[in-house]
C-alpha cells in the first residue's frame, strides 16, 4: 500500500477508477481537478478526516487496489465524527475568503457578459475587456499577491497541493490571454471557450481553497503567524489603494444591469 500512497491521485484513479467514487464518498472531490498531481497520502492528510474515517477510507481503497489480498491497516481509535460545522477561518484567511466571494460574483456574470458581448462593436469588445480587467487586476494582481507572494511562502514550495494551486493560477492566466487575443481578432468562439473555461477552473479552484487548502493552512499557523499575516495583508491593501472598492462597484453595476433586465444586448 505504501507504493500507492506515494503516487499521484490522477495516476491512482486512472489505474483504479473506482477510487474516485470512494474519495467522493468521503467528501474528497479529486475527479474534477484539472491537475491531479497531489500524492494519495497528501490527499488523505490535508482533508483532516477523523482517525476512524481515515482508516475506513484507506481500507476501501486497499480493497480496490488489492481485491484478493489481505492488507493490514492499523486500527484507528473509534470516535464519533463531529457534526459538520461552518468553516472558521483566522482573520487574514477570512479576508481571502471574502475576496473569493466577489470573484465568484464575477464568475456568475460570465454567461450574461458573453450574451451581451457583440465583438463586432466597440461597446461589446469593451465589456469583455472590462471583465478581463477585473480578473487581472482584482483576482490576479490584488488577490493572488496575498496568496502567492505571502500566504504560500509559509509552506515548503515543493508541496504538491501548492504546485497544483500555482498551476491552476497559470492555467487561468493562459485562458485570460486567449480571451484578449480572441477579442482583438474578433474570434467569438475563442472568447466564449476560454472565458467559460476560466469560469469553470476558478469555480473549482476557489472551492478547493476555501474548503481544503485554507483550513489546512490555518490549522498549522501559530498565533504570531496569524498576526503577521494580518499585518502583511494590510500592507497589500494599502499599496493597492481603492482597488477593492473600485471593483466591487464594477461588479455591482453589472449585476444591477443584468439582473434588472436593463440590458438585452450591448451594441
Amino acid at each position: 500500500m505504501e507504493e500507492y500512497l506515494g503516487k499521484s491521485i490522477k495516476e491512482v484513479m486512472t489505474r483504479f477508477p473506482a477510487v474516485e467514487q470512494v474519495l467522493d464518498d468521503f467528501g474528497i472531490g479529486c475527479g474534477p481537478c484539472s491537475v491531479g498531481d497531489c500524492l494519495l497520502k497528501d490527499i488523505v492528510a490535508i482533508h483532516h478526516l477523523s482517525p476512524q474515517d481515515e482508516w475506513l477510507l484507506m481500507a476501501r481503497i486497499a480493497g480496490i487496489i488489492f481485491p484478493d489480498q489481505e492488507i493490514e491497516i492499523p486500527e484507528a481509535p473509534v470516535r464519533l465524527k463531529p457534526d459538520k460545522k461552518e468553516l472558521r477561518y483566522s482573520p487574514p484567511v477570512r479576508k481571502l475568503v471574502e475576496e473569493h466571494k466577489l470573484i465568484k460574483r464575477c464568475l456568475a456574470l460570465i454567461p450574461q457578459i458573453l450574451e451581451n458581448a457583440d465583438l463586432e462593436t466597440e461597446p461589446g469588445r469593451e465589456l469583455v475587456r472590462l471583465c478581463v480587467d477585473f480578473i487581472r487586476n482584482y483576482a490576479d494582481r490584488y488577490h493572488h499577491a496575498k496568496e502567492e507572494d505571502i500566504l504560500f511562502k509559509y509552506f515548503p514550495p515543493g508541496l504538491d497541493i501548492l504546485q497544483v494551486m500555482h498551476k491552476e493560477h497559470d492555467s487561468g492566466r493562459a485562458h485570460v490571454r486567449a480571451v484578449l487575443e480572441g477579442v482583438e481578432k474578433g474570434d467569438r468562439s475563442a472568447v466564449v471557450e476560454n472565458l467559460l473555461a476560466y469560469r469553470d477552473l476558478l469555480t473549482e479552484h476557489i472551492k478547493k481553497e476555501d474548503e481544503i487548502l485554507y483550513p489546512w493552512m490555518d490549522r498549522s499557523f501559530t498565533t504570531s503567524q496569524v498576526g503577521e499575516l494580518f499585518s502583511r495583508f494590510g500592507e497589500v491593501d494599502g499599496s493597492f489603494g481603492d482597488t477593492g472598492e473600485k471593483y466591487r462597484e464594477f461588479i455591482e453595476s453589472l449585476e444591477e444591469k443584468f439582473c434588472r433586465g436593463r440590458v438585452s444586448r450591448l451594441s
